[in-house]
């Protein structure tokens, strides 16, 4: 893996219905009002009906002193099973959603493949890689917490990877 180019996974495990959780995800517009991590959500193209196509612009913010921002567009819906897009912008990559069931818990996998387009980030990545994936996983932790918050169920699990 080259220096600017991250693999992150992160596993969330919530003890709440499967459509409900999907269509906290599946609705970006409102995550500012539930993740405080995420800034702003502008959308850009509505897309079609199932959210093909759509565009998206997110503002992020973690615990280091700096902001993420990029475009994502909707490459792949399956209902209550997988959201997929393309992001441009501070990064470049691809973001994919995985909704499953576990008994009684809605298991939910994220997939962040992504190339940073930042100069500075591009030439600390060497040492700083630790660091942008610490900041990631608080990003991810937090989502999955507020998301549990957002439908009053328990957070069962997270799990990163990378």
């Amino acid at each position: 893996m080259r220096a600017g180019e991250y693999r992150f996974t992160t596993i969330w495990r919530v003890g709440a219905p499967l459509p409900a959780v999907w269509d906290a995800i599946h609705d970006p517009a409102r995550w500012p009002q539930w993740w405080t991590c995420v800034e702003r959500v502008i959308e850009v193209e509505p897309g079609a009906s199932d959210g093909v196509g759509a565009l998206h612009r997110y503002t992020w913010k973690g615990r280091l002193p700096y902001r993420v921002a990029f475009d994502m567009r909707v490459t792949r819906v399956e209902p209550l099973a997988v959201l997929e897009g393309e992001a441009c912008g501070d990064v470049e990559g691809t973001g994919r959603w995985h909704f499953s069931t576990h008994g009684e818990a809605t298991v939910v996998c994220y997939e962040w493949r992504v190339r940073t387009k930042r100069g500075w980030m591009n030439l600390l990545a060497p040492l700083a890689r630790p660091f942008f994936k610490w900041n990631h996983d608080y990003v991810m932790q937090r989502g999955g917490e507020a998301l549990a918050d957002l439908l009053d169920a328990r957070l069962l699990g997270v799990e990163h990877s990378s």
